[in-house]
């Protein structure tokens, strides 16, 4: 049994909507069904969704400040004033400065940008920075997706004689910069519709207000920043975004040419899912391991050769920020362990001195997913002590709200409500965090620890046809508050199943069901192929897309989670180092074997791992016996109830079947069982005894042992003339010898010529020796599909 990583939630189908948006917009009942969980209830919304234009897009002037700020912009174009663009390192923020340098060069201004290093000063407005502008005769600052806490560096500006205008669209503080003119939707006093914007949003409402009608090329600008920034792709999100995807097609801007290149993606078919998972990760690798500097002139510059140029460098650094990541990952796991176990605290707070703070927010963004609660990573400068970190949370706790709760103990502060930053000193780590625990305790209840995975639709493989997933895409452009629409499959077969990928890291399927077959990846998921053979019922959740290759088109199921409802056992046998490996599966597999230290189960012989206690210390531990069948070796064991185990590793098989008997009693309901124990050599193997071979060896014991005989020549006799293994000879001999057929004496045997008849069956030995041939047959011999069926008989006959 495979736990699902999510809990799955299906939206309820509204479906005379479904239906009626379906006969009056020519949609597959999938695609009206899908569009009617979106909210789409009337015709006009319909059209609206799918077909909406930038007429739908909100006048400029509608946001607070706007009415300042163009007066004092066209002042400063007209006195030749030079313009300071103060932006941000990541993708929106180096979106929002390449927006304005497009703007800039469109007004002919004088013009600098300046964009702070992440590592060397962070986020938002310094006075080092004010101090140089000044220096280069800057009289007019506009910053853009940042600015609307900078207080203390505004006044600094207004003192040096320098205007600022603030575009931003992150939460804005209780108190504001006393600022020439603040543009942020999110504002209590500002009255414009749409408060999604992002970034490079707010600044493109800017340009609307400048020049009218921006080229439309800008919006891919603008889309980039949007999908980068996880901006909600609804409102005028959706529209500006749509534009800009579309022109993305056909692009002329070198830079976003060469970047969808590198990335692998063919520019004339990018969407917006290409666009966050493959130009986004590079643009802001550019900020994170080096200076954002460096994006900008990549999505600014004409020249072809430089383009290319910097699109490889920008790949370069994504591959390096990808193995830094890594590294930090599992530092950061490993701490996890050390410092709570599986008593996990509400949110997670870690800091390492040397972690890059360039991608903590990515850690914290693994960590959430692997720990699902809120995560605060820190990097720590060994020499100031000064801290840097980010934090991402979960649906239940607004990480921003909880930051400002103990914003005394940081030295700055921002964010939204599911990501954050922010930079204190190494000796307020302790109050910091026990600040950050309190106000977390106060609002997280145990069901929001529980991941939970939104899907549209459940339906057969047969309702999706290549025309439907094709359709499908007028739903987009797919990301935040518009997701690619995610769909259940259940009782699905695995057909086929393999690793594919680096290392294996990925899982690629053949499932089927009802005689419709399609493919699925899954990527990251490599490991679970062992878990997953050929004939598994499974349910599956994911995304449906086409596959286009050498001019084919098929469709294929991108796996986000799975769930397998029936007992299963996993075939492990001969495992070389077993112990390694349940340390190993229990981190990999935890989410869907749910395999907590007290609920996973170890058997095994006496003294054959004299090692287990000091490596698997935690774990319930128990060992065969030959009165109790099985007992147990560790306080967890003799403190957990057997009923609340989730897996069962058996590292040794029994010595007899009633040992068998006595453990899948005992763990009768366990969900999971894991084959670990060795293999053993052919020569040894035992047979189920049969009356005709014991009458063959019953005739050749009378012609050899009619007078004593060494018991290992007489065995090493039979073995000669018989075939069979020694084991099962020694094991016949104590047959005889309990039916008084033969005598032993001091490793000599005597035949007894005329021995009281006796039923072969009335031999315990015999008996015994049945039972144990049958068990190592299945357990040492059978194949994996034959020790499954077995396994699970066994625990049917003693529940």
């Amino acid at each position: 049994m495979l736990y699902s990583k999510y809990e799955w939630r299906v939206k309820a189908p509204d479906h005379h909507t479904a239906q009626w948006l379906a006969k009056e917009m020519s949609l597959s009942p999938v695609v009206a069904s899908l569009l009617a969980a979106r909210g789409v209830l009337s015709l006009e919304d319909g059209n609206r969704f799918l077909y909406g234009s930038l007429e739908l897009t909100h006048d400029p002037y509608l946001m607070q400040g706007m009415r300042e700020a163009v007066p004092r912009i066209r002042k400063a174009l007209e006195d030749r004033e030079h313009i300071l663009i103060y932006g941000d390192y990541d993708a929106d923020g180096v979106s929002s400065t390449s927006l304005m340098i497009q703007l800039m060069r469109e007004l002919g201004a004088s013009y600098d940008i300046y964009i702070p290093h992440r590592a060397n000063e962070g986020y938002g407005l310094h006075n080092h920075a004010l101090d140089w502008a000044h220096q280069q005769g800057v009289s007019l600052v506009i910053t853009v997706d940042t600015g609307i806490s900078a207080v203390e560096q505004i006044a600094y500006a207004n003192e040096l004689g320098m205007d600022v205008i603030v575009t931003d669209h992150h939460e804005p503080p209780e108190r504001l910069p006393d600022a020439y003119a603040l543009i942020n939707p999110k504002m209590k006093t500002c009255p414009y519709p749409f408060k999604g914007l992002a970034g490079v949003g707010v600044a493109y409402k800017l340009a609307q207000a400048l020049v009218g009608e921006p080229p439309k090329e800008w919006l891919e600008i603008v889309a980039i920043g949007t999908i980068a920034d996880l901006m909600p792709l609804t409102g005028e999100n959706r529209v500006l975004v749509k534009q800009g995807i579309e022109s993305m097609r056909f692009t002329r801007y070198e830079g976003i040419r060469c970047l969808l290149e590198v990335s692998g993606v063919h520019v004339e078919q990018v969407t917006a899912v290409n666009v966050a998972f493959a130009m986004a990760p590079r643009i802001n690798a550019s900020g994170r391991l080096d200076h954002a500097g460096r994006a900008v002139t990549l999505l600014t510059t004409e020249s072809r050769e430089e383009a290319e140029r910097l699109a490889f460098e920008l790949d370069a650094l994504n591959k390096d920020r990808q193995q830094v990541v890594e590294t930090i990952v599992q530092e950061a796991l490993e701490m996890v362990n050390a410092k709570w176990g599986e008593r996990l605290p509400s949110v997670i707070v870690l800091a390492g001195e040397g972690w890059n703070v360039g991608v903590v927010g990515i850690v914290a963004s693994k960590v959430l997913e692997r720990f699902y609660r809120p995560v605060v990573i820190l990097g720590i400068d060994p020499e100031s002590g000064n801290c840097k970190g980010s934090a991402r949370s979960i649906p239940g706790l607004d990480i921003y709200e909880a930051l400002n709760s103990c914003r005394d103990v940081m030295d700055h502060f921002g964010g939204h409500p599911s990501a954050a930053g922010m930079s204190l000193h190494r000796d307020r780590l302790d109050e910091f965090e026990h600040a950050l625990q309190q106000f977390a305790d106060g609002v997280l209840r145990e069901e929001h620890f529980t991941a939970v995975c939104e899907a549209d639709l459940e339906c057969s493989m047969s309702d999706v046809s290549l025309p439907v997933i094709e359709q499908l895409e007028l739903l987009g452009p797919f990301g935040m508050a518009n997701a690619v629409p995610k769909i259940i499959f259940r009782d699905v077969t695995v057909q086929e199943v393999r690793k594919i990928g680096k290392e294996g890291k990925h899982l690629k399927l053949r499932i089927a069901q009802k005689g419709q077959q399609i493919d699925a990846l899954f990527f990251g998921s490599g490991h679970l192929a062992d878990l997953l053979p050929a004939g598994t019922v499974m349910d599956v959740l994911g995304e449906m897309s086409v596959n286009e290759w050498n001019g084919s088109r098929r469709l294929q199921l991108l796996v986000q989670d799975l769930r397998v409802s029936s007992r299963q056992v996993f075939d492990f046998r001969g495992t070389p180092e077993p112990l390694s490996a349940i340390k190993r599966w229990r981190a990999e597999l935890a989410p869907y074997l749910q395999c907590s230290a007290d609920k996973s189960a170890v058997v095994y012989a006496k003294d054959s791992h004299p090692e287990i206690k000091s490596q698997l210390y935690d774990m319930c531990l128990w060992v065969y016996d030959r009165n109790a069948g099985i007992m147990p070796d560790n306080d967890v064991a003799e403190s957990k109830p057997k009923e609340d185990t989730s897996v069962l590793f058996v590292l040794d098989i029994p010595e007899s079947a009633e040992q068998l008997d006595a453990m899948m009693k005992a763990f009768h309901n366990v969900p999971n069982i894991f084959m670990l124990h060795p293999t053993r050599n052919e020569r040894e193997r035992l047979l189920i005894p049969s009356r005709e071979q014991f009458k063959q060896l019953y005739v050749l014991l009378a012609g050899m042992a009619s007078s004593p005989v060494p018991e290992q020549e007489a065995v090493a006799q039979l073995k000669r003339r018989t075939s069979l293994s020694s084991r099962m000879l020694a094991k016949a001999l104590d047959v005889f010898e309990e039916l008084v057929f033969i005598q032993r004496s001091k490793g000599w045997i005597t035949f007894v010529p005329k021995p009281e008849k006796k039923p072969l069956d009335a031999s315990r030995h015999f008996r015994e020796l049945s039972n144990l041939a049958d068990m190592e047959q299945h357990l040492l011999h059978a194949g994996t599909e034959q020790l499954t069926q077995w396994m699970m008989s066994r625990t049917k006959d003693v529940s």
